[in-house]
């Protein structure tokens, strides 16, 4: 028997398209500042290849990694910051990533009377509330950016900015 969530998740992925995630420079949570990804150049790409949640890409161009939330979001293991050879990616810099995590009411099923939680299921860091059943917000306060929310979301509803 199939549940109420995969029955929405079959039918929205049929209308969905690919998800490209947001390649515009949503960099690992771990660097200093922007200039120092000029060093990626002679590197090997090893942070790509010890992220568990395979979300880091190696840009063409520069070399240097940025975040597909389109694959999924970051746990803030450490490992691409534990292996960054040119200290790019450190653990002394951790912070928040530098994006901001917003919800598109006319697409969002909630927002539009359809039960769906599928973002706020996801949620590590339970930013997403609901005003009743039909109303979700992200808090900016407990949200930390990592992206789990916008993958998963069936209208692609869930905004990068």
């Amino acid at each position: 028997m199939m549940q109420r969530r995969e029955l929405f998740s079959s039918l929205a992925s049929s209308f969905k398209k690919k998800k490209q995630g947001s390649l515009r420079d949503i960099r690992p949570p771990y660097y200093k500042a922007k200039e120092d990804f000029a060093q990626c150049v002679n590197c090997e790409g090893n942070c790509k290849d010890v992220c568990d949640e395979q979300i880091i890409i190696i840009k063409d161009d520069d070399k240097s990694p940025v975040i597909d939330f389109g694959k999924g979001g970051c746990t803030y293991c450490d490992k691409c910051a534990d292996v960054c050879e040119f200290n790019v990616l450190a653990l002394e810099n951790k912070k928040n990533i530098n994006a901001k995590i917003t919800i598109d009411m006319l697409k969002c099923l909630s927002w539009n009377k359809t039960m769906c939680f599928s973002c706020k299921d996801v949620c590590l860091d339970d930013a997403i509330e609901y005003l009743g059943l039909f109303r979700p917000e992200i808090d900016g306060k407990k949200c930390t950016s990592c992206g789990f929310c916008v993958n998963v979301c069936p209208t692609n509803a869930i905004k990068v900015e």
